[in-house]
């Protein structure tokens, strides 16, 4: 992955909604393209071939299926096409070709990449940290370890990797953007509204949220701001505390 020649063009990113509620989200400069976990493929390959783009990588963040379901049918299309997965993955996501771990930082149209180990949704769940640099900001893709106004399910981790792994994605820059692979925001700041009933900034963003959807808009990207200041489990004080929303809101049916 070498950075595009037509590096003074700006670094643009979209989503292309699939499936119910996934997003596929694409980074693309010049006629390059790259997507993060592409659920399926038809959509993604209509998008990319109505813009003349081609496709040069796909970043996992972790294995399920509605992550990975699409990479083999866009690598047929683009074989040449890199897939970037956590190496301690491979059995599970055994079509990558540039395995990756904590503390790497690799190069993709024109941007560094930092890979982030962040188990606890899966226990080899990673996210891929783009820093701001060159006048372009800095871009967050986390999969479903943090949502917009929520958190993954613990499916293979501990509320003490949540936690933990929470706690170091907000610790980055705050304007820093927040691309979760998932439109769950409504009804995460419906169940927060529920917990805390008398907290302003959460009942604000509900409503902010409501109107984006009435208008069938996306409410990704978020931000690191938005999600210290109104996503409980963010805010939680400890592992203890988060397990208790964890519980509140696998079970909340409103």
């Amino acid at each position: 992955m070498q950075p595009n020649p037509e590096s003074a063009m700006a670094l643009q990113l979209d989503l292309i909604p699939v499936l119910q509620d996934n997003y596929v989200a694409v980074l693309w400069r010049g006629e390059q393209a790259a997507v993060v976990d592409p659920a399926v493929s038809e959509p993604v390959i209509a998008w990319l071939e109505q813009r003349g783009l081609q496709l040069i990588a796909v970043l996992q963040t972790h294995h399920h299926s509605d992550h990975i379901g699409g990479t083999p049918a866009l690598l047929r299309r683009w074989p040449q096409a890199e897939v970037v997965a956590s190496r301690a993955d491979i059995a599970r996501i055994p079509f990558q070709t540039r395995g990756v771990a904590e503390g790497d930082r690799f190069t993709l149209l024109g941007r560094s990449v930092d890979v982030l180990e962040v188990p606890a949704h899966t226990s080899r769940h990673i996210a891929f940290h783009l820093p701001a640099e060159q006048g372009e900001g800095a871009e967050l893709f986390c999969g479903d370890t943090l949502f917009a106004g929520g958190c993954g399910r613990l499916f293979e981790g501990s509320p003490e990797q949540m936690h933990q792994a929470l706690q170091r994605l907000t610790a980055l820059d705050p304007a820093t953007r927040v691309w979760c692979a998932h439109e769950y925001t409504e009804g995460n700041l419906r169940w927060a509204a529920h917990e805390a009933p008398q907290d302003a900034a959460i009942a604000k963003r509900l409503a902010a949220v409501r109107q984006l959807r009435a208008r069938g808009e996306a409410t990704i990207p978020s931000s690191v701001a938005l999600e210290r200041a109104t996503n409980l489990f963010v805010r939680s004080s400890d592992a203890s505390e988060l397990a208790r929303l964890r519980e509140s809101k696998n079970h909340y049916k409103g």
